[in-house]
């Protein structure tokens, strides 16, 4: 019988563990296909309630799941609230998040608690209410992928530098998004969600009033556009104003945000720049003439930011409150 040495008996372990954490790191479509069939259908009714109250529901929720999983990964780390502020969703990026958001999940979750019990993470239940408020505003249905367990960490320290800004250049995007496995044509495809959203004032009033010295108009700004953004935006507006970031078809989920950015009425310099940069030109024109095309690079991108970060296995938890640590 051979007697393993210690250093050929770590390998062996190292290789244990290692094919441990992948068996545990699998996201599935069926995952809770066993443990909670109806799962899917109750987080789609939820939703579909939610959003009969309020249209909110489809950017708020779309954007959660965004700013979920460019910080900690996709593990509902954002619902967490702390009584001393300092959670991730008090974090200065986040505190523009739509309470609308958090409450379809919340919602969500509490009727999937009174079905199947401890069974399935706030995490999972956001991906899925990302999927459903997209087919609810028109969009792509697709399936999601299952399995994710809800993060032990919540800090609002640790989301600097992890969010795209408004006035970021086509290389700060891409190399942000790059950190997560996404690429360029990922990055366009899920900024097109913005063909939903909506903007506070204060996150593009530099391209009204202060761009540069010599111009205070950022000149890539349609002329007609900026002057609508001044009527709605004045100076010193009050600053809870909202307004939507696609001003032809805000409450449908189509590609009109592309055909936006060609005519210059791209609301950040982050979505202008999209189409002024000529290394990304090409993109957002095949977008603005195929809807085809922009859904199925969206769907594919939202798939593929679902498996960022998660945690599986023994790395998270199942909370009971999407808004409490167990």
């Amino acid at each position: 019988m051979e007697v393993l040495s210690w250093p050929r008996l770590g390998v062996i372990l190292l290789m244990i563990l290692m094919f441990t954490w992948e068996g545990e790191s699998k996201l599935a479509q069926n995952f809770y296909g066993k443990t909670c069939p109806n799962v899917e259908s109750i987080v789609k009714q939820a939703v579909s309630t939610k959003f009969s109250q309020t249209f909110i529901t489809i950017p708020a929720t779309l954007r959660l799941f965004f700013h979920d999983c460019f910080v900690e990964g996709c593990d509902a780390s954002i619902l967490i609230r702390s009584p001393n502020n300092d959670a991730e969703k008090d974090a200065p990026d986040n505190l523009s998040l739509a309470g609308d958001g958090f409450d379809t999940v919340i919602k969500a979750k509490q009727a999937v608690e009174a079905v199947c019990p401890g069974i399935v993470s706030c995490a999972d239940i956001l991906a899925m209410a990302a999927r459903d408020v997209v087919a609810l505003a028109g969009g792509p249905s697709f399936n999601v992928e299952l399995g994710r367990r809800d993060g032990l960490i919540s800090l609002a320290s640790r989301v600097p530098g992890n969010l795209p800004q408004p006035t970021f250049n086509l290389a700060q995007l891409n190399t942000m998004f790059a950190r997560h496995n996404l690429s360029q044509i990922d990055m366009i495809a899920l900024s097109g969600a913005h063909t939903v959203g909506f903007s506070h004032c204060s996150r593009f009033a530099n391209r009204l009033y202060s761009f540069s010295a010599s111009t205070p108009v950022d000149p890539s700004l349609d002329p007609n556009y900026a002057q609508q953004l001044m009527a709605a935006c004045p100076r010193n507006v009050d600053p809870t104003i909202a307004i939507s970031m696609d001003p032809v078809t805000p409450q449908t989920f189509d590609n009109q945000y592309y055909k936006n950015l060609v005519a210059g009425e791209g609301l950040f310099t982050s979505d202008e720049v999209l189409f002024t940069d000529h290394n990304s030109q090409p993109t957002v024109n095949d977008f603005a003439k195929s809807p085809g095309d922009f859904n199925a690079a969206f769907v594919n991108a939202m798939v593929k930011l679902g498996r960022v970060r998660v945690k599986t296995g023994k790395h998270g938890e199942i909370r009971r409150d999407c808004t409490t640590f167990n």
